[in-house]
C-alpha cells in the first residue's frame, strides 16, 4: 500500500503526467457517447415554416374553440394516441370531445424551439415538439412540457393532421 501511496503522491513528475493524459482522455470519449444525439437543424426550412404555422393554426383554433378550423384540418382517416386516454379514430368523436372538455377550459402553448420538422416523401411531413396544457379549471395544478409527434398529409395544396402521438 506505501509503494502505491509513494508512486502517485512522491513518485515521477512524468508518471503524473501520463495518469493525468490518460484521464482526460477517457473523459473526452465518455462525454462524446453522452452526447450522440444531434442538434436539430431543419433539412428543408421552407417545409418546417409551413408545418410551425399550421400547428400554430391548429392550436390557435383549439385555444378558441374554432372547431371548423379544426374540422378542416383533421383528416378523416385520423389516428390519435394518448398515453392516457388510448386510442381514438373517428374524427366526429375527437371533435365533439374537444367540443365537450378543451372549449374555453384548456389551452395549450407551445414549448418555443422546440418543433423538430422531417419530410416524407410522397406523403407529407413528421413534427416532433413539446406543448403545455394550462385547464382554466383546474388554475394551481403545475403544467409541464409533454411530448407529441403530429403526421400532416399533404393532398390537393392543403395539409392535414393524420396521426398524433400525445405523451403526458
Amino acid at each position: 500500500m506505501k509503494e502505491l501511496y509513494d508512486f502517485f503522491f512522491t513518485g515521477n513528475l512524468f508518471w503524473k503526467i501520463v495518469l493525468l493524459f490518460w484521464s482526460l482522455l477517457a473523459s473526452l470519449f465518455t462525454s462524446a457517447q453522452v452526447s450522440e444525439i444531434p442538434n436539430y437543424t431543419p433539412k428543408d426550412i421552407e417545409l418546417h415554416n409551413t408545418i410551425v404555422k399550421m400547428d400554430s393554426i391548429f392550436f390557435n383554433a383549439y385555444n378558441n374553440c374554432d372547431v371548423e378550423t379544426q374540422r378542416k384540418l383533421i383528416d378523416e382517416d385520423l389516428e390519435f394516441y394518448h398515453d392516457n386516454g388510448g386510442l381514438a379514430t373517428s374524427k366526429e368523436e375527437i371533435l365533439a370531445a374537444l367540443k365537450k372538455n378543451i372549449c374555453n377550459k384548456v389551452t395549450r402553448t407551445l414549448t418555443k424551439g422546440s418543433i423538430e420538422v422531417y419530410p416524407i416523401p410522397g406523403y407529407g411531413a413528421v413534427q416532433m415538439g413539446y406543448h403545455k396544457f394550462f385547464n382554466k379549471l383546474e388554475p394551481n395544478a403545475k403544467s409541464v412540457p409533454s411530448k407529441f409527434v403530429t403526421i400532416w398529409k399533404k393532398g390537393n395544396n392543403t395539409w392535414t393532421i393524420t396521426r398524433v402521438i400525445s405523451l403526458h
